[in-house]
């Protein structure tokens, strides 16, 4: 039986990649616990890092910011009560809270579709500075402009009082146009101002440079020659508002200097003469492109958890299921009554119902609901049938090449989460090789010394690593330093979520091992998964363990409890053909109650997700509470991450949904064996 993992280890997948991003995120469940985080959130917040534990009450936080005084002023429980009371509505809020540090966080919270909420909080104390000193500057701007217009007035009357020479007033132009150009370029922001005729008569350094311009070269340029034919026409329905006499604001991609492209949001304001007619109007652009990176950021989170909760309830009604049908066509399989030809249709519906169970596992997998259950797994075996697996669902013009020796070579690993792993590396060989090529998947054991561990961060010891080679254009530099980023792409807008390869890393991570990139420009790329390497595991011995029996010599009497009366009536005939007596109950706490009354009963057999009061786990400590020497065993289509694990909660085996009778039979035996051992039988 898989052993159970770590909270640390179950949880390192996600925040490997999560502590990459500089927002800090907090995830708490439907009972306000603390699910994941991510390094940033404590240092954000400045919370003990001895908080830092799943399950830990969100009451807790709040608690020690109320004392702290990061609410302000009033009584510590009022201001806990308060904050307690909002965040169980789990509605959407946005909120900015200036700190005591004098720091300003941007608290985005979204509510999880099963209860909960994830919550993004973003340092916004450089941005809300650099807004209110362009506030500041634009107000300033605008006074100096009428200032410059009633100066222009009055200099005008007094060139015609004194018949000024044509010299002087070019002189005191020049001088009040250098004067405000010093002002404009000190803003954070790109400044302009564009005549009737859409020519730029004025731009500040910011937006002549992002445009690669001189401040003098821009000068006569019409906004066709600045912002391009296109991006121009794009925007003429905003521009010519302005021109009508309208402010307007809105946002465009622009097209700037040496290929980039950035998101900018610019505020059109119309220039009026004393007569309120229009001259020509200003603009005032500002680049939001990081804000509008976490703003998809922060959408792109909710997507994969709303996904992650859709695989989750997909996942228990479909294993119950799919333990309805495979535990009828199994015994009818075994009744020795049915013709070589019925045999021939029941086989593939038993071997397709079998894969189900593989598809739903990926599925768990892939959204991270399923924790990794590593076990010692045959490298070649694996990589052959992934690679048939591959050939069926890429594109023709792919070819496949894995090369594994002739010496067995096993790992310690996940074996689905190695497939889901392979996987991500194949589909961006796929998408580096859009014209077809050879994706290759080698696999030999290496040994790591102190000094290759400490470049590789790996404990020294034996390794397997499986390279995964394409001949595709290769990765940059630039990119292959911020390849494992959570939500960094290079794929255009809607084709990638950015997770891949950080899910790739994380999976590295928590089987204890590593991944590294090797790539030059137009070389294809290699991506090296290390992963622990294993012994064989041992060849089970012939015949069953012996197992307790009751004083009478026979089995001892299960309650079996699942809600599904399809699935009691499958389990119950296999634990007939098992000669296991058994009682049934629809819930918990008709279970407890037949616990009360029936003292023969030596084994709980329960489902872990149950409607009432009382899942498989609350049932569990129940009835060990009543009955201590109870050995229990439950049933799972569908288990939480960690939900085992959470403070209170008893450790028991969990038999994966859905199941054969051969499986239940063993860990039965597996669970006597363990109590008769613990007794020193």
């Amino acid at each position: 039986m898989a052993q159970t993992l770590s909270d640390q280890a179950k949880l390192e997948l996600l925040q490997a990649g999560l502590d990459h991003i500089d927002q800090g995120i907090s995830v708490f469940d439907d009972r306000l616990n603390l699910m994941f985080w991510n390094r940033r959130y404590f240092d954000l917040l400045e919370f003990p890092l001895d908080f830092a534990q799943v399950g830990r009450p969100f009451e807790d936080f709040v608690r020690y910011n109320a004392e702290r005084g990061e609410y302000g002023p009033g009584a510590v429980e009022e201001l806990v009560a308060e904050r307690l009371a909002r965040a169980r509505q789990f509605t959407a809020h946005y909120l900015e809270r200036p700190r005591p540090d004098g720091s300003i966080l941007a608290i985005h919270g979204v509510p999880l579709p099963d209860g909960g909420f994830i919550t993004v909080y973003t340092d916004i104390t450089e941005q809300k500075q650099t807004e209110r000193l362009i506030q500041e500057r634009n107000e300033e701007l605008e006074q100096r402009v009428l200032e410059r217009t009633r100066d222009l007035e009055a200099t005008n009357l007094e060139l015609r009082r004194l018949v000024q020479s044509e010299h002087e007033t070019a002189e005191a132009l020049k001088l009040s146009e250098t004067r405000l150009q010093l002002i404009t370029d000190a803003v954070p922001a790109g400044i302009a101002y564009v005549d009737l005729d859409e020519r730029y008569r004025f731009a500040n350094q910011r937006i002549a440079g992002a445009f690669g311009f001189a401040k003098d070269e821009i000068i006569g340029k019409s906004t066709d020659e600045v912002l391009g034919p296109k991006v121009a026409a794009t925007l003429r329905p905003y521009l010519d508002r302005g021109r009508r006499g309208e402010e307007v604001t809105f946002e465009y991609v622009a097209e700037l200097a040496e290929g980039r492209e950035a998101d900018i949001r610019t505020t059109v304001l119309p220039d009026l003469d004393e007569t309120q007619k229009v001259r020509g109007y200003y603009a005032l652009s500002l680049n939001v492109s990081n804000q509008k990176k976490a703003e998809a950021a922060l959408a792109q989170a909710q997507k994969m958890e709303a996904v992650a909760g859709l695989s989750g309830g997909l996942s228990h009604d479909f294993n119950n299921l799919l333990t309805v049908v495979l535990g009828n066509l199994l015994p009818l399989k075994e009744s020795g009554r049915l013709s070589q030809e019925d045999l021939e249709l029941l086989d593939p519906a038993i071997e397709a119902a079998r894969r189900g169970a593989g598809l739903i596992r990926r599925l768990l997998t892939f959204s991270r609901r399923d924790p990794l259950e590593p076990q010692s797994v045959d490298l070649a075996e694996l990589i052959e049938g992934f690679a048939g697996f591959l050939r069926s669902s890429l594109p023709e013009t792919l070819e496949i090449v894995p090369a594994v020796g002739a010496e067995p070579l096993h790992a310690f690993v996940d074996p689905l989460g190695l497939e889901s792993a392979l996987l991500n590396l194949a589909f961006n060989a796929r998408d580096a090789m859009p014209q077809g090529g050879r994706i290759a998947i080698a696999v030999d054991p290496v040994a790591i010394d102190l000094a290759q561990g400490a470049t590789l961060d790996l404990a020294p010891g034996d390794y397997v690593k499986i390279v995964v080679a394409d001949e595709g254009s290769g990765i940059d530099p630039a990119t292959l330093a911020r390849a494992f980023e959570p939500f960094f792409t290079t794929k255009a807008q809607g084709s990638g979520s950015g997770l891949g390869l950080s899910m790739v890393y994380g999976f590295a991570k928590q089987s204890g091992g590593a991944v590294r990139i090797a790539s030059e420009g137009g070389r294809g790329a290699e991506v090296s998964l290390y992963i622990p390497r294993s012994e064989a595991p041992a060849v089970p011995q012939d015949g069953p363990e012996p197992l307790d029996a009751a004083v009478d010599g026979s089995r001892p009497l299960v309650l079996l409890v699942d809600d599904d009366p399809g699935v009691r009536r499958v389990v119950r005939r296999q634990l007939t053909d098992l000669d296991y007596p058994t009682v049934e109950a629809s819930d918990g706490e008709a279970a407890l109650e037949l616990l009360d009354q029936v003292e023969e009963i030596g084994i709980l057999l329960s489902d872990v997700v149950m409607p009432g009061p009382l899942n498989g786990f609350d049932l569990a400590r129940a009835a060990r509470t009543r009955r201590p020497d109870l050995k229990v065993l439950l049933m799972s289509a569908y288990r939480q991450p960690d939900a085992d694990q959470e403070a209170g909660r008893p450790q028991v085996p969990v038999l994966r949904k859905p199941f054969e009778k051969a499986e239940l039979d063993r860990l039965l035996r597996q669970i006597s064996t363990a109590e008769a051992t613990a007794r020193g039988d």
